[in-house]
């Protein structure tokens, strides 16, 4: 496919000059109607070595208010990013409404240059290519604009550049040992980008192909592509606005009513010195299994969900109460703040997300988008009906980059949880724990009850499972919410060690 493009396309010095200025000007005024509308762009530069990326970054930026875009030079992560998700990197500098981030390498470097150097083996291809895709859909389905660019130069002019790079003082360092070896098996790593563009060339973040000999004409193509992409960006949604077309109506809801909640026996109860006892003892082992998860580099990420009052914060609480304050954060989740507003409802989460051998927990998740964003009208049903997949996907990333992930819903009954807001109430050290939030959304539990059902059965996986916790009695609770993390651990460390059955 690359071989087959023809690399002798110029520009004379008077078209180039004419048509970047145009184009220029054009971007400009682009860029001012996109931040106005509040739609976020990502700006792929991929090629091979040598190709001249950053010198076209350089002449697209031109054009741009430096007020309005970040440029991230993505090379070998660094020791903290490669204790995470390959994708924690991106996910952390995708732009907010308005702006544009330019990404000099990106997420392709996975399947690419890591690919080509071992660094990612041939059985995890799949999974990256899947991780990429899905990530860009969930982008796109967010109004991001993705622009993608792959410039191509022959062996020949890469020898070329290469041999005036490194006979220069200033500019050696720019060519590694790795850049050399890519060039010397040149149709080995070619074919692997070939590979690349056939795979994640798709209709919401397609390729385009930058005849990148001649730099003026490679400039001139960016501008235009660009310039192109973003004008019928805007026309096309524009377009729906003006058109006012009604949304057309979603297949007919499915009724979750009478789920997996139904069927939990809320009468299970563990008497109190039982309770102690097996407190201590699960809570000492989990403080020798942090040890063992902090040296063969396991991440963990535990999210508690669960009725009002359900008993998150006493379950975390024994659950912290035995680790290494340095290797564990709880993140308690609230609101989204304006910043992270005007981002992918996912970024706050990504953030978060821990490094290997660290645990991170999670006090409400992202799961807020499927029930309180639902059912308080927080975003569209076309949006949470689209959750569901996209929060699987971003478990499948982790769980590919080696982490145990475990998922608690702390179940009461509506009795118990008037007891327990009563209770609360009544008492002074713990009135801050009630709001007239807490009562109003009692008011909705049958539709929230629907909601959980529906979650729980769309979005538990084998490899981040749900557990409901039976929550009536907190002892009962807590002690099952230690014992899972426990085994789960254990099974983990197990397999890592190469000693699972």
């Amino acid at each position: 496919m690359l071989e087959k493009i023809d690399l002798s396309k110029r520009v004379a010095k008077d078209t180039y000059k004419k048509g970047m200025e145009e184009a220029g000007e054009k971007l400009g005024l682009l860029q001012r109607e996109l931040k106005a509308a509040g739609i976020p762009v990502i700006l792929v530069f991929e090629g091979m070595g040598a190709a001249g990326k950053g010198v076209q970054i350089n002449r697209l930026i031109q054009a741009l208010d430096p007020r309005g875009f970040d440029v991230y030079a993505c090379n070998r992560p660094t020791e903290d990013e490669q204790m995470r998700p390959f994708l924690w990197r991106y996910w952390t500098k995708t732009p907010a409404k308005g702006r544009i981030a330019i990404f000099d390498r990106s997420w392709y470097r996975s399947v690419q240059v890591d690919r080509f150097d071992g660094l990612t083996p041939e059985s995890s291809l799949a999974d990256a290519y899947q991780d990429i895709l899905s990530f860009e859909k969930q982008l796109n389905d967010d109004g991001t604009v993705i622009i993608k660019l792959f410039l191509y130069i022959d062996k020949k002019e890469q020898d070329k550049r290469f041999k005036k790079l490194t006979g220069s003082r200033e500019n050696s360092w720019r060519v590694t040992p790795e850049d050399l070896k890519r060039n010397e098996e040149f149709d080995r790593y070619l074919q692997m980008n070939e590979e690349m563009l056939e795979n994640t060339d798709t209709d919401y973040a397609p390729w385009t192909l930058i005849e990148a000999v001649d730099r003026d004409y490679a400039a001139l193509k960016i501008l235009t592509t660009v310039a192109d992409r973003l004008e019928y960006e805007l026309n096309r949604r524009n377009g729906a606005e003006a058109g006012a077309q009604k949304q057309t109506e979603l297949p007919g809801r499915q009724r979750f009513k009478n789920g997996v909640l139904s069927g939990i026996d809320l009468s299970k109860k563990l008497e109190k010195d039982d309770y102690k006892k097996q407190l201590k003892k699960l809570q000492k082992r989990l403080e020798e299994l942090h040890s063992e998860i902090y040296l063969l580099r396991i991440p963990v990420v535990i999210g508690f969900e669960g009725w009002d009052a359900g008993g998150k914060g006493g379950a975390i609480k024994r659950l912290t109460s035995h680790l290494d304050p340095r290797g564990y954060r709880v993140n308690p989740t609230a609101a989204p703040n304006d910043i992270e507003k005007v981002h992918h409802y996912l970024w706050r989460f990504w953030n978060d997300v821990p490094k290997a051998g660290h645990i991170a927990i999670f006090d409400r998740t992202w799961y807020g988008r499927v029930m309180v964003e639902r059912i308080e009208g927080f975003c569209t049903e076309a949006e949470w009906r689209r959750a569901y997949q996209e929060i699987n996907e971003m478990e499948s990333h982790m769980a590919n980059a080696g982490a145990v992930i475990l998922k608690f819903w702390l179940h009461i009954d509506k009795d118990e949880q008037e007891r327990r807001f009563t209770e609360r109430q009544n008492n002074p050290a713990k009135q801050w724990k009630i709001t007239d939030e807490d009562w109003r959304n009692r008011e909705k539990w049958d539709e929230y009850e629907e909601a959980v059902n529906e979650m729980l059965v769309r979005t538990s996986t084998t490899y981040a499972p749900w557990i409901v916790v039976e929550g009536n009695d907190k002892y009962y609770a807590r002690v099952k919410v230690l014992k899972t993390v426990v085994e789960a651990l254990e099974q983990k460390i197990k397999e890592v060690n190469g000693t699972a059955e």
